[in-house]
């Protein structure tokens, strides 16, 4: 198993997170909707579901972290992470991708057989929440929200502690500061 790693900032109204969106390749060989459920239910990973792809909508999370396995196929997503804000990702049957809250993601290609499961940290609900709706209000409580989330116990396709997570630097030494104090901001 490989993990590619990708960092991100606020985007607009989209929050992003300090922790890196994680990209574990071939995390569940081969597939299939019952195992990539089971590993994810395994971890901690519940309120799972599986479906013929995800949204084809940009859209993010408030209210929890999300993992996303390809059971069968192939999907391409554009997520907003990396350098010039938004990146093209492709995954294919096995891989997992573990998503923080606030990270927008819509799919954009996908095969014939796409198939996917998703799963929260302690089988948390999830919102869905797109930019263009977000008022300048609902979009602050939106991020406070995100930054109350927890770190989870345990990576859903790993079994292990969230080391990516748990080394992320914090938000003042993240550059992350002067964005949360304009959260407060009443001017």
């Amino acid at each position: 198993m490989k993990t590619e790693r990708f960092t991100s900032h606020p985007h607009g109204r989209i929050p992003n997170s300090r922790f890196p969106l994680l990209v574990h390749r071939n995390a569940i060989p081969g597939g299939g909707a019952d195992a990539v459920k089971e590993r994810f239910r395994q971890n901690g990973w519940s309120n799972n579901w599986d479906y013929p792809g995800v949204y084809e909508y940009a859209h993010f999370h408030s209210t929890t972290h999300e993992c996303l396995g390809c059971a069968s196929g192939w999907m391409e997503f554009s997520i907003s992470v990396g350098e010039s804000g938004f990146s093209r990702i492709r995954i294919e049957a096995g891989d997992v991708i573990v998503m923080p809250a606030g990270v927008s993601h819509e799919m954009t290609s996908q095969s014939e057989d796409i198939h996917m499961c998703g799963g929260y940290p302690d089988g948390r609900d999830w919102d869905d929440i797109q930019e263009k709706f977000l008022s300048e209000e609902n979009y602050k409580r939106a991020c406070k929200r995100i930054m109350m989330l927890p770190i989870p116990a345990r990576d859903p396709a790993t079994g292990l502690e969230m080391s990516e997570w748990l080394a992320a630097p914090s938000s003042v030494d993240g550059g992350w500061n002067d964005w949360r104090t304009g959260l407060d901001d009443t001017a």
